[in-house]
């Protein structure tokens, strides 16, 4: 049978650098998600918070207007144009504040992004493992052994992070906080 010739210390060597690589290019990768989720978080506050000002503005301004109307002789048809008015603005400031409910998606998308890096990180590790196990002493079976337990081990991780991640986000409507988007 002929010998076959493995360059194990160029597989092992490239199995930890793929590995190590990777694994620092995702904890930055991390890093960067947990900045865009927490700026976003402080953005759509400021927005709520925004939104409300104007709400309580319009609605103090709306109480100006009664007593000005009350001392007034106005016609009706004016006096329900101010009614329609105010209920509309009322009605807008509620749906752009409702509206700001896409954080608690994007922040669960952001949340199952960083848990997949997480498994990926996970399965780096394991070529840095398995890099760092294999000796040039070795024969080729015990090799290719060691390749064969290296893709099971992927496999097996690359299962667990499928079933623990949903496809979708969980909203129902724009209202409760619960729509499915994907």
């Amino acid at each position: 049978m002929a010998s076959h010739k493995v360059p194990v210390a160029e597989l092992s060597a490239l199995l930890s650098v793929v590995g190590e690589h990777g694994a620092q290019h995702l904890i930055e990768a991390e890093a960067d998600l947990a900045q865009t989720s927490y700026l976003l978080s402080g953005a759509i506050e400021k927005l709520s918070e925004s939104f409300m000002a104007i709400h309580a503005s319009v609605t103090e301004q709306q109480a100006v207007i009664d007593t000005l109307l009350e001392g007034m002789d106005t016609n009706t048809e004016s006096y329900q144009q101010v009614l329609t008015l105010r209920e509309k603005i009322s009605t807008e400031v509620n749906a752009a504040v409702t509206g700001l409910q896409f954080q608690d998606m994007t922040s669960q998308l952001i949340a199952r992004v960083i848990k997949r890096m997480g498994g990926l990180k996970d399965s780096l590790e394991t070529l840095v493992e398995h890099g760092n196990d294999m000796d040039i002493a070795h024969e080729h079976e015990e090799i290719v052994k060691q390749l064969e337990e290296m893709r099971s081990g992927l496999h097996m991780r690359n299962d667990a992070l499928k079933g623990g991640l949903n496809k979708s986000v969980k909203q129902e409507d724009m209202t409760s906080g619960d729509i499915e988007l994907f």
